[in-house]
């Protein structure tokens, strides 16, 4: 069926009637558009308005589909090859209806699928207080604060006081203070082993005649292998650049590339600035108690 050919000949009839699109399109009930698309033959009119088009149009069902005017020796021939054209035209509408719809039925079927797969994650996690992918589906729910990486800190901190307290005093009441950046942890060992990197700020302070004085003071790189051993993180053990000609070699040996490239700011970042105002607020503390 020759839509190209049909339309040319809707729009022939069309203007030998003298009537426009829109006054066409008003009597079929349709829109102007649907007129202007039958006669540049992208579209076909609905079957069930072939028959009000030929009657206004002047016209018979048969020479409509054959795009032509026909004699009565024509008129028999095409008559026949239309009415297979009409039913393999309409058969394929169908078939294109049909793949429509199924797909529709298996997008919808997909979608109610993964919504249920969604709901069934997500109440899993909630079951174990872990955050959820997509929503809390009506469930009143707050996600437990994960104080993991906090923890992980404490012990570092409390490693590094340690050892301070191990080393000699220069004063009777002098006081070491930690602060740290931590740029990376690495997890290892399924949450049982962790490699921890960080820049360390430690700083000593004592009372003299009701002044506070700095006694030392270091601004150090370090990274740390923390465990986790009966819901308790330790330190067990520390690593720090050698200092002078191996200092180069021993960052790229001990720090992945992404931190070394972070703590090569750590002076232009505002970083050690940070953790001084940190230090003096526990200097105060401490001192002013």
């Amino acid at each position: 069926m020759n839509q190209e050919r049909i339309g040319k000949y809707i729009a022939k009839l069309r203007k030998g009637k003298k009537i426009t699109q829109e006054e066409l399109a008003e009597k079929l009930g349709v829109s102007s558009k649907s007129i202007s698309r039958w006669e540049t033959g992208r579209n076909m009119p609905d079957l069930s308005l072939i028959t009000p088009l030929c009657k206004e149009l002047g016209t018979t069902i048969n020479e409509l589909l054959s795009g032509e005017k026909l004699n009565e020796k024509e008129y028999q021939e095409k008559l026949e090859e239309n009415i297979i054209k009409t039913i393999d035209f309409t058969d394929k509408k169908l078939r294109k209806t049909r793949r429509i719809f199924y797909s529709i039925i298996i997008i919808i079927v997909l979608f109610i699928i993964t919504l249920i797969t969604l709901f069934c994650i997500d109440v899993n996690r909630m079951r174990n207080n872990e955050p959820v992918f997509f929503s809390t589906w009506g469930f009143k729910y707050a996600p437990a604060i994960d104080f993991h990486d906090e923890e992980i800190e404490i012990a570092i901190e409390n490693y590094l006081l340690e050892k301070s307290m191990s080393e000699s005093k220069h004063h009777e009441n002098e006081k070491t203070f930690v602060s740290i950046r931590t740029y990376l942890i690495e997890e290892k060992n399924n949450h049982k082993l962790y490699n921890v990197y960080t820049w360390v700020l430690e700083e000593t302070y004592y009372l003299e005649n009701n002044e506070i004085k700095q006694d030392s003071g270091s601004s150090i790189p370090y990274k740390f292998v923390v465990e986790h051993i009966n819901d308790e993180y330790k330190v067990t053990d520390s690593r720090i650049p050698r200092d002078g000609s191996y200092y180069a070699e021993d960052m790229k040996n001990i720090f992945p590339r992404s931190v070394r490239n972070d703590m090569d700011e750590v002076h232009n970042d505002g970083t050690i600035e940070k953790l001084k105002m940190d230090i003096q607020k526990q200097v105060n503390l401490y001192f002013h108690k």
